[in-house]
């Protein structure tokens, strides 16, 4: 509804020059449902409040998580290295009794 004198186009925009505003005809005086508005908002930032204060908290929840997973990594990746490492040794190792058989079977 885009018709002159509704609150989408007000006939002026100077509020000295505009209507009174009437109470509703279909609501008493005083009802609870303005109450109820104003306690749904409220409740609403609260909400936002807290879930605002929370979010530090799970800034650092997320950051730590990120440090187990990399410190996790960072475990396997030196137990592979180690692995390998003992591998490596126990070849040359394999080898030089090898070579110590082939030397005595020779003799």
């Amino acid at each position: 509804m885009n018709t002159p004198g509704t609150i989408d186009r007000p006939l002026t925009h100077d509020p000295q020059k505009q209507a009174p505003m009437t109470p509703s005809t279909h609501e008493p005086a005083g009802s609870a449902t303005e109450d109820f508005l104003t306690s749904g908002a409220n409740d609403s930032r609260q909400n936002r409040t807290r879930e605002m204060q929370l979010i530090p908290e799970a800034l650092a929840r997320a950051h730590m998580h990120d440090r187990l997973q990399e410190a996790r990594r960072e475990r396997q990746a030196n137990g592979l290295l180690t692995a390998r490492r003992m591998q490596r040794r126990a070849e040359r190792a394999s080898r030089r009794a090898r070579r110590a058989l082939a030397m005595a079977v020779m003799q």
